[in-house]
């Protein structure tokens, strides 16, 4: 059996990170509302679509209504690298995809696009690039095998996982910019419906 063949059989478990503080949005971005549902669960229904399974890493509190599994962070105030550690620890897959939930453009297409074909047997992420090639980490596909190095981080107290990059052997592939876009403010928030959500 092939490489492509026996990654196509392995278990891959979908992540949507929904931890964060939205300081700067005012409000939980997570719960705006977003094509007659939240921010967070049409990208949940995604990456749902991309890879047969999802769970929300966030407040079970908030988000425990919504109708998914939803675990709080493993180890908190480390910011999304939090979130991608505890997704790994708790993952039943060798591969995981991990995605933010300030992302409305994002697709279930488009996520295909990012984990189809099969990484290289050395790598240990594919994570997606945007304008410029800058990796967008909260946008990946992991493998447990990143495990030891997020450990070491947090031990370190390193949190920016764009930082992590170099040391996660990981395969950089092109992604629809328009995908990657995440919403922070709420001019952002107008801008993006503006121009995209129609």
């Amino acid at each position: 059996m092939g490489p492509q063949c026996y990654y196509s059989l392995m278990r891959r478990s979908g992540f949507v990170l929904a931890g964060g503080s939205s300081s700067r949005m005012g409000r939980d971005k997570a719960l705006l509302a977003y094509r007659e549902t939240s921010l967070v669960e049409y990208v949940a229904r995604a990456v749902r679509d991309a890879v047969g399974s999802v769970a929300l890493i966030g407040d079970p509190d908030r988000y425990g209504n919504l109708g998914y599994s939803v675990y709080r962070d493993q180890v908190p105030a480390c910011g999304p690298l939090g979130g991608i550690y505890t997704a790994l620890s708790l993952s039943p897959g060798d591969w995981n995809l991990v995605v933010a939930c300030d992302m409305p453009g994002i697709s279930a297409e488009a996520l295909r696009k990012l984990i189809d074909p099969a990484p290289k047997i050395h790598q240990n992420c594919i994570i997606a690039t945007g304008f410029r090639g800058d990796p967008e980490p909260l946008c990946a596909l992991y493998h447990r095998r990143c495990l030891p190095v997020l450990e070491r981080a947090i031990r370190e107290k390193r949190f920016k996982m764009r930082d992590l990059v170099p040391e996660l052997e990981a395969e950089l592939r092109p992604f629809d910019t328009t995908a990657l876009a995440n919403v922070n403010t709420p001019a952002d928030w107008a801008k993006f419906k503006e121009t995209h959500a129609r």
